[in-house]
């Protein structure tokens, strides 16, 4: 069974931008911050996506999820 992942961390967004880890944890504070999110909750990838207009496809087949 392949397990799915429903949420992005820092390496994800380093991944995807290519910009530093910390760009990536900064960008996902960033989004907690503007989603009204508490410091522990988890960033999705649908909330990730639509933050940053990245394509949710796209970003599934780069993540190999």
């Amino acid at each position: 069974m392949k397990y799915k992942r429903i949420c992005v961390y820092p390496k994800d967004v380093q991944l995807i931008t290519g910009k530093s880890e910390r760009y990536g944890r900064k960008l996902l504070t960033k989004i907690k911050v503007d989603l009204k999110k508490d410091k522990h909750h988890f960033v999705s990838i649908d909330e990730f996506c639509q933050y940053t207009g990245l394509d949710r496809e796209q970003v599934q087949q780069y993540l190999s999820i």
